[in-house]
């Protein structure tokens, strides 16, 4: 008789029963990203809080502690006063023109046309082109000289040659052309989230409306904009969080000027802290938008959770 040998199981390694806990796992995979925040933004924001409540310079690279009088003589300052407006203006003017233009945009995509998907692919471009490229394009567009845009008007007889406008020499001209500039590349972004939710909308809400005698202009601003208005305040809050802390259009297309008409914080912080090297001042510069995003951030969730509700 021949006894059949019965295999032992091997204990299972307490690793591996740690492994098959879900929050175990899900930390373990979370902790990268945790870390990649923690180097890139926990340090540099701990050593702008050092450098702010300093009198560190490169000059005199000796740490003293001055408490808020960083703060306070910034205050006081009427360029950074000007800068904080200007700031405010181009933030909320270039996302205000960029969801307007994603607004439409997507009601265009929406329809059905030859090329439709060609469109959709190309609409993406100007998010994704490199911004340094794009600003030296709209450098060229808003030339003194070779501006493109001027020469169209000159063409179509809606200005003269001498009327011809100084687009990045002018103060208010130099802010709307970075306000476009940016609402230029903020625009796919709207397009996505417009399109994300007003397909997210169930038809027969839109066919019930329309049984109802309901045009377009109603069912566009009364049944869509407020049901897709809680992923649009989501995607707004993004884009006043990148746009009020980006200095690339500035510093690239007006390098903050005509006489500082277009500077903003970003822009402001680096020429203080970086280029005339007073660190302490231009890190009291930066800090000074995070109480102001976090304000926005904070009106803008409250908001959203209301609209939830």
């Amino acid at each position: 008789m021949v006894a059949i040998a019965q295999l032992v199981p091997r204990p299972a390694s307490r690793f591996r029963f740690i492994l098959d806990r879900r929050d175990v796992l899900g930390s373990i995979f979370v902790a990268p990203a945790i870390l990649y925040v923690l180097l890139l933004v926990g340090v540099p924001l701990l050593l702008a809080v050092y450098y702010s409540v300093s009198a560190f310079t490169i000059y005199n690279p000796s740490w003293r502690f001055v408490g808020l009088a960083n703060f306070e003589q910034i205050v006081q300052n009427p360029v950074f006063l000007q800068t904080l407006g200007n700031t405010f203006i181009f933030t909320f003017g270039s996302q205000i023109l960029g969801l307007i233009l994603g607004k439409f945009g997507a009601l265009l995509l929406l329809r059905p046309f030859p090329g439709r998907k060609i469109v959709r692919a190309l609409i993406i471009l100007p998010w994704a082109v490199p911004v340094a490229l794009a600003t030296v394009a709209w450098q060229w567009m808003f030339d003194s000289l070779y501006s493109v845009i001027n020469w169209t008007l000159i063409a179509l007889g809606i200005i003269t040659r001498s009327q011809a406008p100084n687009w990045l020499g002018n103060q208010y001209l130099a802010m709307l052309s970075v306000i476009v500039v940016n609402a230029w590349r903020f625009f796919p972004f709207a397009i996505v989230i417009f399109l994300a939710g007003i397909t997210a909308i169930p038809q027969d809400v839109l066919d019930a409306a329309t049984i109802d005698g309901a045009g377009f202009w109603r069912r566009n601003y009364q049944i869509i904009v407020p049901m897709i208005l809680p992923i649009v305040a989501v995607g707004l809050i993004f884009g006043i969080v990148f746009t009020f802390t980006d200095l690339s259009i500035v510093f690239l297309l007006t390098m903050g000027g005509p006489v500082s008409a277009t500077s903003v914080l970003g822009f402001e912080g680096f020429q203080v802290g970086i280029i005339s090297g007073d660190v302490s001042h231009g890190a009291a510069i930066s800090l000074f938008m995070l109480p102001v995003l976090f304000v926005v951030v904070v009106l803008m969730l409250r908001f959203i959770r209301r609209r939830e509700i």
